[in-house]
């Protein structure tokens, strides 16, 4: 491509991300209209003083002027002249301060806002898309867009301000002579393209820099994470996670700078330029009143208008650039906000059937995570009774955790149907389908909150109801956990905060169990949550869940062959299939795949 190709391609990008700044100027209205307005009406007040002052100081030179070759003492209204300039002054002042607070609060209610519906919508997202990588490159550029782009919103306001302080100076140098603005505009506007020009180079280099910007912030963490500490030290990676940090962070540095250093150069050369243009309309200022054509007074106003109009000129396309420049960073945000879930509610969506009478049926399924052309289940068929306790047994990778995010509508099948009481899954309320299934994944969740809260995440509208914590605490033996903290049930937990305690991954997990015992469901889902316990530890959970989950559905996953012979049928995956089903004794003496599993378990305690 062509330098002057790329100049206006990068123009035409310019201009047309100016059509973000509509949308997020909806946002900024909806989290404080009052706020907007007040800020709007005190700017337009404050962008009409310089006019108001301007005239006050001609009349004031003229009078002065006029006091000194006449031999005359000024007359009595010039001293009002002299205390109105003062009051403007005195109300500019006032004024400016009122819109500086309008700001802060405008600000503040913004991030509050904006913040807030960028977690309710990533909340609402499918679980797939936080499996790509792309998405959360996305996502991060949206999480700081809707924070930074304060300097965007208070840049918005401060155009306003310039554009109606230009246009009222401008209408009245245009009235002296039009020219004068001509050559203003003739100096300022390379100025303009410039900066707009850099402007755009500096926001394609930021979102370049952005994957390398997380590697960047993912090695930071590496190197000061307690989590990593251990290996950090003892496999000697200082030196090798240091050393890759560098490279990417120097490979950054010099694209900076050598942005830096075009800009610096273009940026003086355009200066010169504006600065030209005023002198230039200075100059036949001075040459009109040399001649008699304007007044000693009619000059110091022209003089000072053109002065101010150059310098709001100046700060008026350096505003305009930066709005561009923001709104080039805004695609993301809303891009992110663009985004619908697939995995959601129809209209008029059924409830969900309690209590629920046939359970839950996997007719033909078959699934494939996106991305990805292997079949993860192929051609299921699977049954899970109201009442019935089910265990599924199979090596890592079999589909197990992808049979549960589908009975739980994480996900939808490829191809088949998931059925509930003989009506397919997505015929339900999501939000409806949730409130009945209680589950504990592998991968839990270690909330840095107060061990009470991390309990009754499981159902927060229980979080003041301490005595259901409690029992919910008990029956997971997380209770005696709680009781050795120096707070008990309001010790705050992890090493995020000030006087937090971390608790060994068995502590955490007795605290995860406790939330699915919260949780009044009808189907109970245990996926690993045990698999860092001790073996009578988790034979000790096991039958407490198996006491919990009597009259209701219960599915859970277990390595430990102790655990799942506690199930009413256990099934057997491998490849995406169920190969055999029954109960321990059955499947011990079918000399199959899950005897072969459980004889090389055994023989490992022997």
């Amino acid at each position: 491509m062509k330098p002057q190709e790329s100049f206006w391609s990068a123009w035409d990008e310019r201009v047309s991300a100016l059509r973000n700044v509509p949308p997020v100027l909806k946002i900024v209205w909806r989290s404080s209209p009052a706020t907007v307005t007040l800020g709007l009406l005190f700017r337009v007040l404050v962008s009409l003083l310089p006019l108001a002052l301007l005239a006050i100081t001609k009349l004031i030179v003229d009078a002065i002027v006029h006091a000194v070759s006449t031999h005359q003492f000024v007359p009595p209204r010039f001293w009002w002249l002299v205390a109105a300039e003062f009051g403007l002054a005195v109300l500019a002042s006032v004024l400016g301060r009122v819109v500086d607070y309008l700001d802060g609060v405008l600000a503040d209610k913004y991030s509050r806002h904006v913040s807030v519906e960028v977690m309710k919508h990533a909340a609402e997202l499918d679980l797939v898309a936080y499996e790509d990588p792309v998405f959360y490159d996305r996502l991060e550029r949206a999480r700081v867009q809707a924070t930074d782009r304060l300097a965007m919103i208070q840049a918005i306001g401060r155009l306003v301000q310039q554009v109606v302080t230009t246009v009222s100076l401008s209408l009245y140098i245009v009235a002296f002579s039009p020219w004068l603005m001509l050559l203003l505009f003739l100096g300022l506007i390379p100025a303009f393209l410039g900066e707009s020009h850099f402007a755009f180079l500096g926001y394609a280099k930021n979102f370049r820099q952005t994957p390398i910007r997380r590697q960047l912030d993912y090695l930071r963490l590496l190197g000061g994470s307690k989590e990593a500490a251990k290996e950090l030290k003892l496999f000697g990676l200082r030196d090798f996670l240091t050393t890759r940090f560098a490279r990417l962070y120097d490979g950054i540095y010099d694209e900076n700078v050598d942005l830096l250093r075009r800009r610096l150069v273009a940026g003086v050369f355009l200066s010169a330029l504006g600065t030209l243009g005023y002198y230039s309309a200075y100059a036949f200022i001075i040459w009109r009143t040399i001649i008699g054509v304007i007044s000693i007074g009619a000059m110091t106003a022209l003089t000072g208008a053109i002065l101010q109009v150059s310098g709001n000129i100046q700060q008026l396309f350096s505003t305009l650039s930066s709005i561009a420049d923001q709104a080039l960073f805004l695609a993301d945000l809303l891009a992110f906000f663009e985004m619908q879930p697939t995995i959601r509610s129809k209209p008029n969506a059924l409830p969900t059937p309690r209590p629920i009478r046939r359970g839950f049926e996997f007719r033909d399924v078959w699934f494939s995570y996106p991305g990805s052309r292997r079949m993860i289940l192929q051609g299921l068929n699977f049954r899970l009774a109201p009442g019935e306790r089910v265990a599924l047994v199979g090596e890592n990778g079999q589909g197990k955790t992808t049979l549960v995010k589908l009975i739980t509508r994480l996900y939808d099948p490829t191809e088949g149907q998931v059925l509930l009481d003989g009506v397919d899954l997505r015929e339900y309320d999501l939000e409806d389908l949730y409130r009945e299934i209680g589950v504990i994944f592998q991968d839990f969740m270690r909330y840095e909150m107060t061990a009470a809260e991390n309990i009754a995440v499981g159902s927060i509208d229980e979080l003041d109801n301490q005595n259901l914590l409690r029992r919910a605490a008990i029956k997971s033996l997380a209770h005696e956990v709680v009781e050795r903290l120096p707070r008990g049930y309001e010790q705050m937990l992890g090493r995020r905060f000030e006087t937090g305690v971390d608790l060994s991954t068995g502590e955490w997990q007795k605290l995860a169990l406790a939330r699915a015992y919260l949780r009044d469901a009808q189907l109970l889902i245990l996926d690993e949550p045990t698999a860092s316990l001790d073996a009578r530890s988790e034979f000790e959970v096991f039958r407490r869940f198996a006491e919990l989950a009597a009259g209701k559905t219960a599915l859970f996953i277990s390595h430990r062959f102790s655990t799942v012979r506690m199930a009413d049928r256990i099934v057997v995956l491998e490849n995406g299939r169920i190969t055999e089903e029954g109960s321990h004794k059955e499947l011990a003496n079918l000399g199959g795949h899950y005897a072969e599993m459980f004889e090389m378990q055994a023989a490992s305690y022997r």
